[in-house]
């Protein structure tokens, strides 16, 4: 396959990236980012560098990247809030080697999503985002998660009840955490969901929750928005929780044409072949709606 190895800097260091080309002369092209963890810009059950492949030969160009400190790039991570000098040299350095580029879409997982909310708006190339599993972690956010799609859904199943009779559960462990768990998730003084309706408006990120400066960046983002959830993850219902509590932020994703996919059975990191196909198709469906508006604009502008 042709696929070019790349070295860039960044903030004075190195950096490896892989460049998937596509054929003809491709104008719109996807920057996948790994999300931060143990792993590098394969991605985990080599999905990452599979999808590059399908795109490359859908006629999308690929540059897939390590972040400084993470894979093969030199460098100290400094975690997935600070990689804008990061994101910003790679997009540089895509474009430098396919003269033929307008834009880009920023691919990602996890706090990768983060990572796109806070730059994409900044830079004029960017014209949509793909989250996968967005990541808006807190301490309160996740014990509410916990709570209510983890113990609640506990009792429903047959193998809880099975190892309560059978004397095999640990009740004052169980109660201990569960008790924790409500204290957290319910602790926060004041109204969490209007303070986060309001964050949108301000440019202070002082003090600001994750969840918070991501409904910023996202509010000030005029490009298109694919969110893909799975359906067995914590994360992406935590996610859901917080859509469900602030209506800003569902405001904000209809303002970018919002496409929204559901894979009910899958994991965190669509670790089966099928799953990954799909988020794969889907992808593919998404980025040739986004070209079709590319060129109907240019034509436009054209005549």
């Amino acid at each position: 396959m042709n696929e070019i190895p790349i070295v860039f800097e960044s903030a004075g260091h190195p950096l490896v990236g892989m460049l998937h080309p596509a054929t003809g002369s491709p104008e719109l092209g996807v920057l996948v980012m790994v999300a931060g963890g143990p792993q590098y810009r394969i991605g985990g059950h080599r999905q990452l560098v599979l999808w590059a492949r399908k795109f490359a030969r859908q006629g999308f160009p690929v540059f897939r990247f390590d972040f400084s400190g993470m894979g093969d790039s030199y460098g100290e991570y400094v975690g997935f809030e600070n990689v804008e000098s990061d994101i910003r040299n790679a997009l540089d350095r895509f474009f430098e080697a396919t003269p033929s580029l307008k834009q880009v879409v920023l691919w990602g997982e996890c706090n990768a999503c983060s990572s796109s909310l806070f730059y994409a708006y900044k830079d004029a190339r960017v014209k949509g985002i793909v989250m996968l599993n967005p990541w808006v972690r807190t301490e309160e956010g996740q014990a509410k998660a916990v709570v209510k799609h983890y113990y609640l859904d506990r009792l429903k199943q047959r193998s809880f009840w099975v190892k309560v009779f059978s004397l095999k559960f640990d009740f004052i462990g169980s109660i201990k955490s569960a008790v924790k768990l409500i204290s957290v998730a319910f602790s926060t003084p004041g109204n969490s969901a209007n303070h986060s309706n309001n964050s949108a408006k301000s440019d202070d990120d002082s003090g600001k929750s994750l969840p918070e400066k991501m409904l910023v960046g996202l509010s000030r983002f005029k490009g298109q928005v694919m969110l893909v959830m799975s359906g067995r993850d914590m994360v992406s219902k935590e996610f859901d929780d917080l859509l469900q509590q602030v209506p800003a932020w569902q405001e904000a994703l209809a303002a970018c044409s919002l496409v929204r996919h559901d894979l009910q059975y899958a994991d965190h990191t669509f670790s089966s072949g099928a799953w990954r196909d799909q988020v794969a198709k889907w992808g593919l469906d998404w980025l040739s709606s986004l070209q079709t508006m590319q060129d109907q604009d240019s034509s436009h502008a054209a005549n």
